[in-house]
């Protein structure tokens, strides 16, 4: 059990992460090449993944190099996930490749101590295995992490307006009670099942809280409690299959009402508040949103009681663009 202990400091001091780690996900999407649990969650992007690195430079780099020091285990390096990444992959392998020496070789002991490490690791304090490292990092996520970036994105948009509703529906306790089912809310400390046992005094600190999509049911956080803390977590219902784009649902797509309801979507709306919001009963309101989802245009999710329908990243292109049927076409076909 990890136990998060909030000040009221704290509290006013939440952030949600606005888009996705890269070096989180990265760390995250070669712990689901090591193991086979949950793999049926990422079937396709396993199967795709498998496909780009068997055989190659890059997949033997990654077997040997990258696997040995994020190995999927009770603990991984804090300094391959800096909190720089928040603002991109290039500022976060900058830190990364910046690490002070001496930590990196504190830390690479502590992983040798914890789940054992290869010989060669106390040798990225030095500068030149370490460039290596960051060039196996930036090769690994542009190929198999980067592809993924809209389906990422599309999650972290619902997720975020999710946690927006609960908070302003519960406060920040109705945010930190609804983030997950591993997660309990027992004011003034967050507990969150974890591998082990341990306490996190935030003390004015304030939390980053990053919704992953690679995260597989396990909530997790730094494990040097003087670093700024961050909590990341698995996403709802992240890993949902695309749907399928039929040509007539995106005709229909083209009526008055339908329109309108995917300019109310972008705003994040329940089935209900949808069917108010257009005038219309909530089985109409129900057809509209079934329509969009099928054309690729939003997706759907439980919240609580309701069903909250928000924008794809296809969804928010239609919006940027002449609602004409060739602007459409080239939206569906990529070609922008």
């Amino acid at each position: 059990m990890l136990r998060i202990h909030f000040t009221p400091d704290d509290l006013a001091r939440i952030r949600v992460a606005s888009t996705p780690d890269p070096l989180w996900e990265t760390a995250f999407s070669l712990h689901r090449l090591q193991t086979t649990q949950g793999r049926w969650a990422y079937a396709d992007w396993h199967h795709s993944t498998r496909a780009t690195l068997t055989g190659t430079r890059l997949g033997a780099a990654v077997r040997g190099l990258l696997i040995p020091v994020l190995p999927r285990a009770r603990y991984w390096p804090d300094f391959l996930t800096p909190a720089e990444c928040a603002d991109g992959l290039e500022a976060g392998l900058t830190a990364v490749r910046d690490t002070p020496p001496e930590r990196v070789v504190h830390e690479m002991n502590l992983l040798a101590r914890c789940c054992g490490a290869p010989d060669w690791a106390p040798g990225l304090a030095e500068r030149d295995p370490r460039e290596e490292l960051v060039r196996i990092l930036r090769a690994y996520h542009d190929a198999v992490v980067a592809p993924h970036q809209d389906r990422m994105c599309e999650s972290l948009a619902g997720e975020r307006v999710m946690l927006a509703r609960s908070t302003l529906n519960g406060g920040v306790g109705g945010l930190l009670a609804g983030l997950s089912p591993a997660m309990r809310w027992c004011p003034p400390v967050l507990h969150v099942d974890y591998v082990e046992d341990r306490d996190l005094y935030l003390g004015g600190r304030g939390l980053r809280l990053v919704p992953s999509y690679f995260c597989w049911k396990a909530p997790v956080s730094l494990a040097d409690g003087t670093l700024r803390p961050v909590l990341v977590y698995p996403l709802h219902g992240a890993r949902l299959p695309a749907p399928a784009l039929p040509d007539a649902a995106l005709s229909a797509l083209l009526g008055r009402t339908r329109a309108a309801a995917l300019r109310a979507v972008a705003l994040g709306m329940t089935t209900s508040e949808l069917a108010r919001f257009l005038g219309v009963s909530p089985a109409t309101a129900t057809h509209h949103t079934t329509v969009l989802r099928d054309a690729g245009l939003s997706t759907s999710r439980r919240l609580q009681n309701s069903v909250l329908h928000t924008l794809t990243p296809l969804g928010a292109a239609m919006l940027r663009r002449p609602s004409t049927a060739e602007r459409a076409e080239a939206a569906v076909s990529g070609d922008f």
